[in-house]
């Protein structure tokens, strides 16, 4: 039985049919979400990694100067502040990122990945991209399909999405 299907059933039994399809996209969301970061976490979970440290890594690999201050982090990760510092707190302490200050304005606080980062990141990206982004669940079209879909959502949420 499908948990979800039963769960918009009974919606619909106690008298909530208009919120019905609803709940039961965002539950399947939800399931999909943790679906996903099963596969996500059996790939990084043996390189000592989060998604979030990992994307910390590859935002940080994909500049030039392998550096960003802290806010900027935020604001690209979408992510709370205090997120980004416990993200780049653990990254430290693993030597796979290195704080440092804004040569030009002290107050600024940057987030550098080093050569053990730059590493990591490769290996992780190389284990995420054969067990997940390549075969994400959902045949070629359908991703595509999904993806607008979201992109939809995200826009009417107020999310910067481009055509």
């Amino acid at each position: 039985m499908d948990p979800i299907r039963e769960a918009r059933r009974q919606w619909t039994a106690h008298g909530w049919a208009e919120a019905a399809d609803g709940m039961a996209m965002v539950t399947s969301v939800f399931r999909a979400h943790q679906l996903l970061l099963e596969r996500i976490d059996a790939v990084l979970r043996p390189l000592g990694l989060t998604f979030a440290r990992y994307e910390v890594l590859r935002l940080l690999a994909f500049t030039r100067a392998g550096a960003l201050p802290m806010t900027r982090l935020g604001s690209l990760l979408q992510v709370h502040p205090t997120s980004v510092t416990s993200a780049v707190d653990r990254l430290e302490k693993q030597g796979y990122v290195v704080r440092s200050r804004g040569e030009q304005d002290r107050r600024i606080v940057l987030a550098e990945i080093t050569e053990a980062g730059r590493k990591i990141v490769e290996e992780a990206t190389v284990g995420l991209n054969a067990e997940v982004f390549a075969r994400p669940g959902l045949a070629t079209d359908e991703v595509a399909r999904l993806t607008d879909l979201l992109n939809d959502f995200r826009a009417g949420a107020g999310d910067p999405v481009d055509d």
